[in-house]
């Protein structure tokens, strides 16, 4: 994946996955959609964003996305993020606003959650490109084999982490991995996605930040600031 190496402390839980044959392909597909002249979401140097600023081993919180925002200079390789200066999408504002509620800080100006990644959240989306203005474009294609492989490797660790589950399709994904489902030294919190369809049918009142920052305590991992 030219420009978008994977980083160290990731190669060894993801070199199997990158063996699979789809994922050996992504590069090439990838490199063939831009020379058609197909514009790619996030941009080359920026699609591992989200495994660079959060190491494995620092990892405390997984937050999963399903794939990129699709239009011009949003997307900058972490889920539900947006660069500095773009305006905040609809359910990254409603993020902000149960964080208020549940927390007390006020809503951010920015969208930028790298203050979250380099803290140890983990804001992973399960595909990890898009095409523009095309929503969902590059899912199966390749990126479904490392997601799960790094959703995973956080998972079969003996370190108890909390896992945020936005809405169907992160169940989904957080489903196809067997650690989930047996370790109980994890906390797995779900609740309706964010987004303004589905946001007042329970994600409003769950209380994610508050519930992870207890249980991270509990277990001596240190509270995340979730101030920006």
């Amino acid at each position: 994946m030219a420009q978008d190496d994977i980083p160290e402390s990731w190669r060894p839980a993801l070199e199997p996955a990158l063996q699979t044959t789809e994922a050996r392909k992504l590069g090439g597909w990838l490199r063939a959609q831009e020379d058609a002249g197909k514009t790619v979401f996030p941009p080359r140097g920026e699609r591992l964003t989200a495994l660079a600023l959060t190491p494995l081993e620092d990892v405390r919180v997984v937050i999963l996305g399903q794939d990129p925002y699709h239009g011009p200079g949003q997307a900058h390789g972490l889920a539900f993020s947006v660069k500095d200066g773009v305006k905040i999408p609809p359910s990254l504002r409603n993020i902000y606003k149960e964080l208020e509620s549940d927390l007390g800080i006020a809503q951010p100006a920015s969208g930028n959650l790298s203050r979250w990644a380099e803290q140890g959240v983990l804001l992973l989306n399960n595909t990890l490109t898009v095409e523009a203005a095309q929503a969902g474009s590059h899912a199966g294609r390749g990126w479904d084999a490392i997601t799960d492989a790094a959703v995973r490797a956080v998972a079969e660790r003996g370190e108890p982490t909390v896992f945020i589950l936005w809405g169907s399709h992160a169940r989904k994904k957080a489903g196809r991995v067997a650690a989930l489902g047996s370790a109980s030294h994890h906390l797995v919190l779900t609740s309706p996605h964010p987004s303004p369809l589905s946001a007042h049918s329970g994600f409003f009142g769950s209380r994610p930040f508050s519930q992870a920052n207890a249980f991270l305590e509990a277990h001596g991992r240190g509270a995340i600031d979730w101030s920006l």
